[in-house]
């Protein structure tokens, strides 16, 4: 293995990770049960009958996302509950699954102190930041997440430093993907070593876990179950289906509390779901050896890494056009598709679905999710068919990654009134 794949694999490893729970509200819990444990660990209690308070003051982005998203286990919604449960069982070891040994017991407690739960919308100008402090014992301890939903830069105790990451503040999410390009991915994609990926097909045991609980349960909208019935026939029994059913039957059972882990991509349960499962749907519709599956899922949750990384971790684009973009270039390269046709493929995305936006996480994810899936299969069949969007049109280049780039500046520059009007209207209902 040469430094740059370990470097890639590491970018991989990074940003493709399990995740319990929408990842905004779980940002919330982990930075709660960090300051929990820090209490703990200066003068030991029972944090399961001990009398705490909780303060957290959050970004605007990470409020949307968390006002109408299901908490694991609690057929709750919202950033209090979550903050209670980081609280009374979080384990800030366990990163994105810090809530993985919630239990009945837990959640009765954490009901049982939401009172206690303070919420309110911090002074920053970062999109993902979660300033949390909890209060017992006449001490206080705190700590602050920035830019990745899992990355503690800061802690305090009684208002004395703990530890502290020399990038606090500082936005460097444009640096995240190392410089890739899309020929690197795709070059990448096709000489790796297996052995050096095949850890990525994790993706098809724990998305598709969610898939099936979400066919099989009674999850938000129910927009999986709803497609894979059909009952007026306006799908039929075919490949755009089944991809479109299980992708968003995984984003049902998600969005509304289900209490499996989704393995996430940029730190999204969504787009990890997104980007991987149309891919999977592919494989096993079509019978794809789990090395050409191993290698197209490289590919596709490196293509969202890459588009993301001019995006930031939250925007007013909703993810789902990145994610989708992602699959699409999977399933482009599973047809044997080569470097111009994936871009054709990346081009005929973002000619299409640029528009989306993100009004907060929430069940009806799942719709967003089906339509970016249909849109990926029709950019990508419309690539191998040799029809791209022209770069005459729209803020499509001729340069892949001039296209890229254009997306990124509409989604996290021209879109902020957006994403501004977007939170007024929800904090206003």
């Amino acid at each position: 293995m040469t430094e740059r794949e370990k470097q890639i694999i590491g970018l991989v490893h990074r940003e493709v990770k399990p995740a319990l729970g929408c990842t905004e509200p779980i940002a919330v819990a982990l930075a709660v049960a960090k300051a929990v444990e820090i209490l703990i660990e200066s003068e030991p209690f029972d944090r399961m009958t001990h009398e705490l308070q909780i303060k957290a003051a959050v970004s605007g982005n990470i409020l949307k996302n968390g006002m109408g998203v299901g908490v694991p286990g609690t057929g709750m919604l919202g950033l209090h509950i979550a903050a209670a449960l980081g609280a009374v069982c979080g384990k800030s070891e366990y990163g994105l699954e810090v809530l993985h040994d919630l239990s009945e017991t837990s959640i009765a407690r954490a009901k049982e102190i939401l009172p206690s739960v303070s919420i309110t919308l911090a002074d920053t100008e970062l999109k993902l930041y979660v300033e949390a402090e909890v209060i017992a014992n006449g001490r206080s301890a705190t700590a602050i997440i920035e830019n990745v939903h899992d990355h503690i830069v800061k802690t305090l105790l009684d208002g004395h430093i703990l530890s502290q990451d020399s990038k606090e503040g500082v936005n460097d999410e444009d640096e995240e993907d190392y410089g890739i390009s899309v020929r690197e991915i795709i070059d990448f994609a096709n000489t790796v070593d297996i052995k050096d990926i095949d850890f990525i097909l994790a993706d098809r045991e724990m998305n598709g876990r969610l898939a099936e609980e979400g066919m099989n349960g009674n999850y938000g909208l129910c927009v999986g179950q709803t497609i894979m019935k059909d009952n007026e026939g306006n799908f039929g029994k075919s490949f755009l289906t089944y991809a479109m059913a299980m992708t968003a039957a995984a984003s049902d059972a998600r969005m509304a509390g289900c209490t499996l882990p989704a393995m996430s991509n940029s730190g999204s349960g969504n787009q990890g779901i997104t980007v991987s499962m149309p891919v999977i749907a592919y494989a096993k519709h079509y019978g794809v050896s789990d090395e050409k599956l191993a290698r197209a899922l490289i590919l596709a949750n490196l293509i969202a890494i890459h588009i993301k990384s001019g995006l930031g971790k939250l925007s007013a684009l909703c993810g789902c056009v990145v994610a989708s973009t992602g699959a699409a270039s999977g399933i482009t390269w599973l047809k044997g598709g080569d470097y111009g046709q994936i871009c054709a493929t990346i081009k005929n995305m973002i000619g299409n679905i640029t528009g989306m936006v993100c009004d907060g996480a929430k069940v009806g994810c799942a719709m967003k999710v089906a339509s970016g899936v249909y849109t990926a299969i029709q950019s990508s069949m419309m690539a191998i068919d040799s029809h791209c969007v022209s770069e005459h049109d729209g803020i499509i280049d001729k340069d892949i990654e001039k296209t890229i780039a254009n997306l990124g500046k509409v989604g996290s520059i021209g879109m902020k009134s957006t994403d501004d009007i977007i939170l007024d209207i929800m904090v206003c209902k």
